[in-house]
């Protein structure tokens, strides 16, 4: 098993937020490490759904609203994934860039993922 640091970061390399998932598979896919990401920072946020989402993707406006509501993991994981594919953030592992949802990432020796934003991410 692994423990995988998730870092979001400026085009610039300047570090915005940092946390750590333990207990992962030693390989995974850049599908299943969104996904992972994605599933804890809702959890998080579900914990007191009052307060700002600052996850890697941004809800729709009409869930922003909605104060109260709790956001659904899988749905920000969908949004996320697209915003991937169509390059609103690069995913590296050290100096390797992660091209495509489905090319496995090594996880042993428990890395650090950069998730660098280009644009705020707002519904994809």
């Amino acid at each position: 098993m692994s423990t995988v640091t998730f870092r979001d970061e400026t085009p610039t390399g300047r570090e915005i937020a940092r946390f750590s998932l333990p207990d992962l598979p030693t390989t995974a896919t850049a599908r299943e490490l969104i996904r992972w990401r994605v599933r804890e920072e809702v959890a998080k946020h579900n914990l007191k759904p009052g307060q700002p989402y600052g996850g890697l993707v941004q809800p729709p406006r009409t869930e922003v609203e909605l104060k109260r509501r709790l956001l659904d993991w899988e749905r920000q994981a969908a949004i996320a994934e697209r915003a991937f594919t169509r390059n609103g953030f690069f995913l590296m592992v050290g100096d390797r860039q992660i091209e495509e949802l489905d090319e496995l990432v090594d996880l042993t020796g428990d890395p650090e993922i950069s998730f660098v934003r280009l644009v705020a991410l707002v519904g994809g």
